[in-house]
């Protein structure tokens, strides 16, 4: 497909097929990933892939810890105010994708399944976790959004699905514990990786996107 189609029809997948994906195949997507531009060229970005028992050992204390009620503690914290119009485009959003699945999204029970169901990588033989250096700047952290999208679009491009998520930085120092991670580094983010099962139900919603003269403006000089 060439590079507008892949953007357009990417999406974010919520249940996968248990085929693992050769290594060779996940390799070249994060070779592609790599040429992200970035600040400098500086290429802040560090991968980590896990896989098989190590995985489920991972959702399973990712599990125990939420059953527990430990407090997240992510390494960039949640967003706690959203201006006005980015805050009605997020309602929207929660509303469509909780009438499309008859269920209250908002709802602490509906939440708690949907953060299980993140621990447990939707079903995905593979989870990426990305991180940099803990003391980069913004620009650094710009540029590894970059690179997870281009990450994901490689992916993409190889039949492959993938979902960003930011549950999966909800215990970063017990993540980077596990992990074998220095505490020096950052956890920015989680991605799932595997074959998507396009068919259920899970992957039956589109989010939609603004108009583009909403978000866009146009100046001339005559």
């Amino acid at each position: 497909m060439d590079v507008i189609e892949c953007i357009k029809t990417r999406m974010s997948i919520r249940k996968f097929m248990p085929d693992s994906v050769p290594e060779d195949i996940i390799r070249s997507i994060i070779d592609t990933a790599k040429w992200s531009p970035s600040y400098k060229n500086s290429q802040p970005w560090e991968v980590v892939v896990v896989s098989g028992a190590k995985k489920n050992e991972l959702s399973g204390l990712l599990i125990e810890m939420l059953e527990k009620g430990e407090k997240p503690a992510p390494d960039i914290p949640e967003p706690v105010s959203w201006p006005r119009q980015v805050e009605a485009r997020i309602a929207e959003h929660m509303k469509k994708r909780s009438e499309h699945f008859g269920v209250d999204i908002n709802d602490p029970e509906i939440l708690k399944r949907v953060k299980i169901a993140n621990f447990r990588f939707y079903g995905a033989p593979h989870g990426l976790f990305l991180f940099q250096d803990a003391s980069l700047s913004l620009w650094s952290l710009f540029d590894i959004g970059l690179f997870a999208q281009s990450l994901m679009l490689a992916a993409h491009a190889h039949g492959i699905g993938t979902v960003p998520q930011a549950f999966l930085i909800d215990y970063s120092a017990k993540i980077k514990d596990f992990l074998g991670i220095a505490d020096s580094k950052k956890l920015v983010l989680g991605i799932s990786l595997g074959y998507p099962d396009i068919n259920d139900r899970a992957n039956s919603y589109r989010s939609t996107r603004v108009e583009i003269d909403e978000i866009v403006k146009y100046k001339f000089i005559k």
